[in-house]
């Protein structure tokens, strides 16, 4: 037995396009809650790839590719929640900030930044955002953008330091790696929805 291809509404996002287990509310907001519990899983997950960067208190860690994605992915509404629960959670204590930390830090400010561009990048994948790879590439750069302008002054008021400072410790070192994960969306993201215009040409054949 066959699996029928989704059907691609206007508007849609990724997890739109996951077989519905039924037709009622009741479900629905249980697949949603899934959705919201599983994406700040995954981005506590991609936490823990934390390198240190020498002179700064911020490593280098999975966990911004892991929102924005989760954010695009998700939508605006489910993605901002999704975000804001990996926040509360850790400042809550759950060890899946970036390394395992969990409670206030310097660099909370960045995942308080995750809360925004998860919803702002959710929003744009609601315009086809994440249909080709220069519209990925520009909201995957506008979702950095949002992180690095609620992380940095955080970090600069929390660990006095300067603009000049703050801008060394916790923007410069991080740019090439933002390019790295932009490139690594800019394939993944249109790649999925090829694979799934694919299969629904298949089954209309």
């Amino acid at each position: 037995m066959s699996i029928a291809a989704p059907i691609v509404r206007p508007g849609a996002v990724l997890a739109d396009l996951l077989p519905a287990v039924g037709a009622t509310r009741g479900r629905a907001l249980v697949r949603d809650a899934a959705l919201v519990l599983g994406g700040a899983a995954f981005t506590g997950l991609a936490a823990q790839l934390s390198v240190p960067v020498p002179g700064s208190p911020v490593p280098v860690t999975g966990q911004t590719l892991a929102a924005l994605l989760v954010g695009t992915a998700l939508g605006a509404r489910r993605g901002g929640a999704s975000m804001a629960l990996y926040l509360l959670a850790g400042l809550a204590g759950v060890p899946w900030l970036a390394g395992g930390a969990s409670g206030m830090s310097v660099s909370i400010g960045y995942a308080v930044g995750f809360v925004v561009a998860g919803a702002l990048v959710g929003a744009l994948a609601r315009r086809g955002a994440d249909r080709s790879p220069l519209r990925t590439a520009a909201a995957m750069v506008l979702g950095n953008l949002v992180i690095y302008a609620v992380g940095v002054p955080w970090l600069a008021v929390a660990a006095h330091l300067n603009p000049a400072q703050a801008a060394s410790a916790g923007l410069y070192p991080f740019l090439i790696g933002d390019a790295l994960k932009i490139a690594f969306a800019m394939g993944l993201l249109p790649g999925a929805w090829k694979l799934v215009g694919r299969r629904a040409s298949q089954d209309q054949g």
